[in-house]
């Protein structure tokens, strides 16, 4: 298990990549996937605070599926969501089909939105999603379980690795410092 403790705030200064070829505003302007396989317009989270997780069923994180439905719980009718998004790439630790990763969302009572396995890590055929929020950002997961926070306009604002915790105070002091607003 690899112990990624980065917790990164997000600026225009900190953007590290200046050739942004990206059709989209902002991530509310682009569309996924479920694991029913309709497609979702995240204009449909615009105006919420969002939570984007890489996740995976097999991974020592994977517990992290209860936290990040118990964060979902608490703010979710302040205007807050999570919004998982299956990979595969990080030690092969999301083998399984939408049928093994709705099977393994039950097992930790997780009800958030989830939706259909993405690449991450191979450049050519990473997921317009993950390519934007990395293109902003100037961070790239280096594991299961990073976190993108964003903001009611669709902006990536901070990043949280693998080994920060969806409940800790680094995580849930910023959401409701953004609820505020």
């Amino acid at each position: 298990m690899s112990c990624d403790s980065r917790v990164i705030e997000v600026s225009e200064k900190s953007v590290k990549n200046e050739n942004k070829n990206m059709n989209a505003e902002n991530l509310y302007a682009m569309q996924a996937t479920n694991l029913e396989g309709e497609t979702i317009e995240l204009s449909s989270y615009a105006g919420k605070i969002t939570l984007l997780v890489n996740v995976a069923s097999k991974c020592g994180y994977t517990k992290q599926y209860a936290d990040l439905q118990q964060l979902n719980d608490e703010y979710a009718e302040q205007g807050f969501a999570v919004i998982g998004f299956p990979c595969n790439d990080f030690g092969k630790q999301e083998p399984g089909d939408a049928q093994d990763i709705s099977a393994c969302a039950a097992k930790y009572s997780a009800t958030f939105d989830l939706m259909s396995k993405v690449v991450i890590s191979d450049h050519a055929n990473r997921s317009a999603i993950y390519d934007y929020l990395i293109l902003e950002t100037g961070v790239e997961p280096s594991w299961n379980f990073g976190k993108y926070l964003v903001d009611v306009d669709g902006k990536p604002i901070a990043f949280f690795g693998s080994n920060i915790n969806p409940t800790s105070d680094e995580i849930t002091s910023r959401i409701e410092t953004l609820l505020k607003r």
